[in-house]
Formats: C-alpha cells, structure tokens, sequence
C-alpha cells in the first residue's frame, strides 16, 4: 500500500508512537480548495488532537516538534499544514 492510499490511516499508525490515549483526525483540505498546497482528493490539511502521558512537562513547541517527528515525511508530502493541539492526560479541553 502507498501512503497516498490511505494518509489519515498512516498518520494514525505513525502517531501511536506517542501511544496516544486520545486521537482525533480531521480532513479540512475541502476548506482550502484553491489555497495555496491544496490538492485534488484532499489528504492536504488537517486537524490533530492528541493526548498522550508523553507531553507531559513540555511545553508546546517541544509537543508539536514530537508530532512532527513521529509523522517524519508526511509532513513534507501529502500534508501542507496541520493544526495541533496536544495535551497531557491531566490537562483540560481548553
């Protein structure tokens, strides 16, 4: 299987590295057709929220550069761009 068959599915198997407890995905690349690194068929744009006991004690910069690391070149292609929220188990929604 190519990664471009089944991106959300890669990501996800990319991201249990952080042995998430909690992970949402969402495709918003249909927001952004016509902008700037979108593409035909999506796999462009994304939502994350992530919590895992592996963020605890850091701060925000350090939790996205994990995200970026475990996700390694889908962050070159296909993703354009990816918003992040990443928080510890102890820590609230907001």
């Amino acid at each position: 299987m190519r990664v471009a068959d089944d991106v959300p599915g890669e990501m996800r198997r990319r991201l249990e590295s952080l042995a998430p407890t909690r992970l949402e995905l969402l495709d918003e690349s249909a927001q952004h057709a016509g902008h700037a690194g979108a593409a035909p068929g999506g796999n462009t744009h994304w939502r994350l929220t992530i919590v895992s006991a592996a963020f605890a004690g850091k701060p925000v910069v350090a939790r996205h550069r994990m995200v970026y690391q475990a996700l390694g070149e889908l962050m070159r292609h296909p993703i354009h761009a990816l918003a992040i929220h990443a928080r510890a188990p102890d820590e609230s929604d907001g």
